[in-house]
């Protein structure tokens, strides 16, 4: 059986999108995407990454300006 992950960390949300977790690092530090922090872990869930991904689909996700918040 196969278990699906409400939230992930920034390691395994890099490996399901492709974004490089520096990239994501930057997203969280700015603001652009939403996490949830436990401890010192940071936790993105899964359909916050995907609205996200829609949202700014086509746009250069190292340009703050160019980035819209999920």
């Amino acid at each position: 059986m196969t278990e699906t992950k409400i939230a992930l960390s920034i390691e395994e949300a890099a490996g399901y999108t492709g974004i490089g977790r520096n990239t994501l690092r930057k997203l969280v530090e700015w603001g652009k995407l939403p996490v949830l922090k436990v401890g010192r872990k940071v936790l993105i869930k899964s359909d916050i990454l995907e609205k996200f991904m829609e949202v700014n689909e086509g746009k250069d996700l190292r340009d703050k300006n160019d980035v819209k918040t999920a």
